[in-house]
């Protein structure tokens, strides 16, 4: 149809219905191990094999588990994908396709979508996929401005409450946020960045903050973003909490959330 470039189906035999890469489990990988896979050259479509190119990349299965962990790790790899461009804002992903490429049935593809699409990420097009979002300059800006009115006045009300051992207690998490941005690792630092400021919030003892501002978190764009930059106003904002500085930390949580 025309507006909607749609995903080819992949050519080939498909897997015997009893072998473990017809039905498997992704094994456990990193997050960013579908933004690794080999991408199409231009003039073919997206999931098409050919002999030309690498084969397409299969799970190993390991015996019987919960359809739920598959769609966990099916949707973990999604997220890389979305956040590493290998799933291209604007075009359409079928769950078969999907499934093909992962060793998986269309079933937890479709769920792991589904999920997607509740946060934003992804829109339901009728009888024929997923479409990627695109996230305009006012979006993004938008996104920015309502985790700003979430989270900044928390961390200032903690800083005038709370001891400076329990922020140093957040040191780690603020050390990963650094250590991901040096990798240039995207999924990673993603993860690391909503781990941190999950654990700032949860020091104010409200559930459903903490997950309204993670929602808020996955539906972030990091691409072209400054990850080093990023990760420097984390440890900046700590040093200023362990010292019970307000003029820095003031400083610090208008740099980080303007």
């Amino acid at each position: 149809m025309t507006g909607v470039k749609q995903v080819g189906e992949q050519t080939g035999p498909r897997p015997a219905r009893g072998s473990a890469s017809a039905f498997g489990v992704p094994e456990q990988r990193s997050a960013t191990a579908w933004a690794a896979a080999p991408v199409p050259a231009p003039g073919r479509s997206r999931g098409e094999h050919t002999h030309s190119e690498p084969p397409t990349p299969r799970f190993a299965g390991r015996g019987t588990v919960e359809r739920t962990s598959v769609r966990g790790q099916v949707l973990d790899a999604l997220r890389a994908a979305l956040l590493s461009g290998e799933l291209a804002p604007g075009e359409v992903y079928s769950a078969p396709v999907l499934g093909e490429r992962f060793g998986v049935s269309a079933t937890p593809v479709r769920e792991a979508m589904q999920q997607l699409a509740r946060e934003g990420a992804v829109e339901v097009v009728p009888n024929r996929g997923f479409r990627v979002a695109e996230r305009t300059a006012r979006e993004r800006a938008e996104l920015a401005e309502v985790r700003g009115l979430v989270e900044a006045p928390i961390v200032l009300r903690l800083a005038r409450t709370l001891p400076a051992d329990r922020w140093a207690a957040l040191r780690p998490s603020a050390e990963d946020t650094v250590a991901a941005a040096a990798c240039g690792d995207l999924a990673r630092y993603a993860d690391a960045d909503r781990a941190f400021h999950r654990a700032v919030l949860a020091l104010a003892g409200n559930e459903q903050l903490v997950r309204i501002a993670d929602d808020l978190r996955r539906r972030m764009v990091w691409t072209g973003c400054d990850l080093r930059a990023d990760a420097a106003q984390h440890v900046a904002l700590l040093d200023a909490l362990e010292a019970q500085d307000m003029a820095a930390i003031n400083t610090a949580v208008h740099q980080h959330f303007a």
